[in-house]
């Protein structure tokens, strides 16, 4: 997975930007580079959720999936911003973005109820 990730309105904390490319992170099995095309300078890092979160499955609309051209999950691919706190990674499980996976077409939800924030990842 990789390419042009278009967003349909700019990422919390990232307005005006728009589109992103996403790279594969070498050696790191689902971790990737998101970087802006507008703002090179302004990269995050994601993470592929069933790779790294098997049981994270946050519940997702049919309005939410039908904004990025999906009508089932199973056009999505779920990514998790992730961080280096304190030398150790952690998962953003709150706010999780949402990709169609042919288009590149994406959102990221602000998710209801007590998600994490920074859930460590990794022992």
């Amino acid at each position: 997975m990789s390419g042009l990730v278009t967003f349909i309105s700019p990422p919390p904390g990232l307005s005006p930007l728009l589109e992103f490319d996403l790279e594969p992170v070498a050696e790191a099995d689902g971790l990737y580079s998101l970087r802006s095309l507008d703002a090179p300078d302004i990269r995050l890092f994601v993470i592929d959720a069933p790779v790294y979160l098997p049981d994270y499955n946050p519940e997702v609309s049919l309005q939410q999936l039908e904004s990025i051209g999906a009508s089932e999950t199973s056009e999505v691919r779920v990514l998790v911003v992730a961080t280096l706190d304190d030398d150790r990674p952690s998962a953003n499980l709150m706010a999780p973005i949402l990709m169609h996976a042919t288009s590149g077409e994406a959102t990221q939800l602000i998710l209801d109820g007590e998600w994490p924030l920074r859930m460590p990842l990794g022992a």
